[in-house]
This record gives C-alpha cells, sequence and structure tokens, in this order.
C-alpha cells in the first residue's frame, strides 16, 4: 500500500511539474506554479523558508521521499528504471542491482563543487549557470522545455490539424515550438547522460552526482522512519538487495545505506518473508511488531497528507495588425542585454538564475530567449524581434522559482525601467526617407516617444522618433512595429529603433 501510494502522489508530482514547461496555453504556470518553487535548490536560491522547513522535516521523518515524490528528475529516472525491468530476459531483469558501497568521495567532490560554483555564480553568470548543469530541477526543466514541449507541440498541432478540417470546430490551434539549439544540446546530453544511470544503475545518478541527493541523504541518514530488517524472519535471500535501485542494502550484514535510499519501498514489496518493515528508527536492528507498523504507517499516511496538502494548493495576441512582413528581421545587437522586469539587475539575475527554462517556456510573448554567450549561458534575456513585453504581464516573475526574477504585481511593472529605446536615424524611413510612418511613437504605452520634425524651419517636412529616456521602460513595443528590417527592397535588416538593456532596473 505504501508503495503504491508513493507512486500515485510521484506521478502528480512529475505531471504537474512537465505542464508547466509543456503547456503553452499557461494554464499550469497560472494554478501551480508553486510546484517549481517547492523544490529543493530553488527553494534555496529564492530563500523560501516554509518550503525549505518542510523539505527539511520531511527528510528528518520520513527520509529521503523528496528524492522519490517530489523531484521531477528522481520520478524520471523510476520512469526508466521501470521501462528498463521489462526489456531483458528474465535472468538479467532479476539481477540488475545488488549492493556496493556508497561513492563518498565522487558525491562530496561534485557537492563542494556545485557549492563553489553557486557562491561564486554569485558574481558570474557562467559559474551559475554550470552549477545548474547538475542540479536537478532545472535539468530536468532544460529536459522538458526543449525535448518533450516540441513533441507536446507536435501532437497537439496534429489534433489542429484535424481540428481544421471539421468546420466549427476551434478545440485546437496551432502553435509554433521555440527551440535554442545550445540549450537543446544540452538537454540533449543531459538526458543521455541520466538516461544511461538510470538504465544501467537505477538511482546511481541520484547517489553519485546529484548535489540535492548528497545534501538529503546525509540527512536522512537521522530520519525517525526508515526500512528496517527483522534479523530474526530475515533468510539472506538477497531478494531485497537485488530489488533496491539505491543499491543501498547489504542483506549479507543486515544493514542498509540511509544516505542512499529513496525510500521507494520496493524492498518491502519484495521481501516474502515479511522481514522488512518502514518503521521508527531503533538502536540496533529492529524487531518487527504490529503496533510498530500501525505506526509507521500512520506517519506515512501524514507524510503523504502533507505532500497531497501542497500538491492541491492563450497565446496572447503579439501584434494586432501592421505591415505585413516580407522578410525575417533579424535581432537587434545590444551592447548590453535585457533582462525581465523583477529581475533587479543583470548582476541579481546572473547571480541566482539556474537556468531552468521556466520562465522562457511560459512567457506568453515568446520574447524571453535562452543567452548563448558564455556570460550568463542559457540563462534569460529579452528579444524583441517578434514581440514585445506588455506593460500588464509579469509572468516571469509569478513562476521564477529562485527569485532570480521577483514577484511583481501589474502596477510596478508599468513603472519599472528595464532598458532605453535608440533611434538610428539612418535607416528610419520617417527621418531619412521622408516616409508617414510614426508606428513607434503610436505603439509606445508609455508615451515615451514623440514624432518631430527633421529640420525645425519646416514643420511640415520629414519627422524623426525623439525617445524621452527618463519616461521609456524598455518595454520594445517600439522595437517590434518598427516596420525597418521586414521589407524586401530595403537593405536594412534590423529595426530601426532598438532597446538597449540597463544594468540597474528602476522605477520611472
Amino acid at each position: 500500500m505504501l508503495k503504491y501510494l508513493r507512486v500515485t502522489l510521484a506521478i502528480l508530482s512529475i505531471v504537474a511539474v512537465s505542464l508547466l514547461f509543456v503547456d503553452f496555453t499557461g494554464t499550469a504556470a497560472s494554478i501551480w506554479p508553486w510546484m517549481a518553487k517547492i523544490q529543493f535548490v530553488p527553494a534555496m536560491m529564492s530563500l523560501n523558508v516554509v518550503a525549505i522547513i518542510v523539505i527539511l522535516a520531511m527528510t528528518l521523518l520520513f527520509g529521503r521521499v523528496y528524492c522519490s515524490v517530489i523531484c521531477p528528475l528522481g520520478i524520471f529516472q523510476d520512469v526508466v528504471n521501470w521501462m528498463r525491468g521489462k526489456v531483458g530476459s528474465k535472468k538479467s531483469r532479476k539481477f540488475r542491482f545488488r549492493y556496493t558501497p556508497a561513492a563518498t568521495k565522487i558525491r562530496l567532490g561534485v557537492l563542494t563543487a556545485f557549492v563553489i560554483l553557486v557562491v561564486v555564480g554569485l558574481f558570474h553568470g557562467l559559474a551559475a549557470a554550470i552549477a545548474g548543469l547538475v542540479e536537478p530541477y532545472s535539468a530536468y526543466g532544460r529536459i522538458a522545455s526543449q525535448i518533450f514541449a516540441p513533441g507536446y507541440d507536435a501532437v497537439n498541432n496534429l489534433l489542429a490539424g484535424w481540428s481544421e478540417s471539421r468546420p466549427g470546430n476551434f478545440m485546437f490551434y496551432r502553435v509554433v515550438s521555440f527551440i535554442s539549439i545550445p540549450v537543446l544540446a544540452v538537454a540533449i546530453v543531459t538526458l543521455v547522460t541520466v538516461v544511461v544511470f538510470a538504465w544501467t544503475g537505477g538511482r546511481d545518478y541520484c547517489n553519485t552526482i546529484c548535489p540535492v541527493g548528497t545534501t538529503l541523504g546525509y540527512l536522512s541518514k537521522f530520519s525517525l522512519l526508515r526500512p528496517v530488517i527483522d534479523t530474526d524472519k530475515c533468510v539472506r535471500c538477497g531478494k531485497c538487495a537485488r530489488a533496491c535501485k539505491a543499491k543501498c542494502i547489504d542483506s549479507k550484514n543486515h544493514a542498509i545505506d540511509y544516505s542512499r535510499c529513496v525510500v521507494c519501498l520496493d524492498c518491502i514489496n519484495t521481501c516474502g518473508e515479511d522481514a522488512i518493515s518502514y518503521t521508527w528508527r531503533r538502536g540496533g536492528h529492529a524487531r518487527r511488531t504490529e503496533a510498530a507498523t500501525d505506526a509507521s504507517r500512520r506517519g506515512f499516511m501524514a507524510g503523504a497528507g502533507l505532500v497531497v496538502g501542497s500538491l492541491a494548493m492563450s497565446s496572447l495576441a503579439k501584434t494586432d495588425g501592421g505591415l505585413t512582413p516580407l522578410k525575417s528581421k533579424k535581432p537587434a545587437e545590444r551592447a548590453t542585454r535585457i533582462v525581465p522586469a523583477g529581475a533587479v539587475s543583470l548582476a541579481h539575475l546572473t547571480g541566482k538564475c539556474t537556468a531552468c527554462q521556466l520562465c522562457v517556456q511560459s512567457c506568453p510573448n515568446d520574447i524571453i530567449k535562452p543567452t548563448v554567450s558564455f556570460d550568463g549561458f542559457m540563462q534569460p534575456h529579452l528579444d524583441f524581434t517578434d514581440g514585445y513585453c506588455p506593460t500588464w504581464c509579469h509572468k516571469c516573475s509569478d513562476v521564477c522559482p529562485v527569485g532570480a526574477i521577483e514577484p511583481i504585481d501589474e502596477a510596478l511593472k508599468s513603472s519599472i525601467k528595464i532598458g532605453t529605446a535608440v533611434v538610428n536615424l539612418d535607416t528610419c524611413i520617417s527621418a531619412s526617407e521622408g516616409e508617414k510612418c510614426g508606428n513607434c511613437a503610436s505603439r509606445c504605452p508609455v508615451g515615451a516617444i514623440a514624432m518631430v520634425p527633421v529640420d525645425d524651419n519646416d514643420r511640415r517636412g520629414p519627422k524623426m522618433p525623439v525617445v524621452n529616456e527618463e519616461a521609456c521602460i524598455g518595454c520594445g513595443s517600439c522595437e517590434y512595429h518598427c516596420p525597418v528590417g521586414t521589407v524586401e527592397s530595403m537593405e536594412a535588416s534590423r529595426s530601426a529603433i532598438h532597446v538597449e538593456g540597463v544594468l540597474v532596473h528602476r522605477t520611472v
């Protein structure tokens, strides 16, 4: 019963987290964004005290249930391990696992390197991005956003094609997947690595590479509830050790390495002698009694209730008309990259962001892209080539689990300056060619752009856009709506007005 309860909770958890990355409608991100914020490293980075206390309390009480019920990468490894258990001969499936000593030096080495990178990352974004490569939630986020999401979109588009063939059926609509080649490459390498570890060694990745697994593992050595072997009933058959995907049960010596046990409870289901129980920690080897069994079940049910309680807790239009693009506009070349409102500053974002890609996937305007430069690799920046940042949208700040983008509301969002618009008069068709345009001025939501005569003596002549730098918030509406760069007959391939990011955000 306990195992099936764990599996049910794990399925609910991984589905919920996966939908945060693949659901292009934004429904999941609107209902349960906290699923990302209760992940261990995001909670630590954002100083989410409640989540940290709950995770640590669960570990001290129940053991590493976080790794088997909440962590999406851990649950994903269980899925791969379950699939491996269905492949091959009966003998090969039966003898997949055996007890092996803990790789203590490797675990501590990786954890130490991770902590150092996180600290250095506070000052340099590349270090934070490297640390994010082994952080389990962010690693799974990249896999989900770059590999699972395009597949999800492809299925949706097939259904949309079916829907279009039936007049009056508007159940589905086509979507375009965004894939970043560098991030996709990292996601593929991560996926292959995790799958190989899980396929060949069960939870070896969790108990060798994962810094969260190591941290919670050492804490779980002091857990009150744990699987315990009854020495009087045990016949040393070794079934429990062969079923243990953490390879932490030494059946010959009746010993369990609780720093590696992920409380999957497969050992209890496998034991034919009823010699293993999930019960209270005691000195020496515990004998199983009905009272202890009932207590352990009540304790596990209480923990399950805690997890269940936490689990219980359309694409927007990017344009409203204008000129039809005749060629693809190239992204602007910026001296300083633009980061979302709520990021506080470029240094704040690069120091905290673990590059999980949740903000990229959740942006309803598709303007948040992963950075490909070494400084802040895979971390978000804003690109206004195919959209802009509406003053009322703050979705990225709602979903960021690590506090790299702090929560803001609509009123604050409309007054935060994230950049300043800069005009290139040489390519502006209004200033250089006398064309009647003014798209940038008419589309500016804060009225920071005015069209003034190029020649003060000719009030009816060509006009040029002038930016009020104090009023401009850098939303990118002007850059997106500028027709320059889209007309095939023009040499210019970029907008005549673009936004330069500011290092530190401020209110205007």
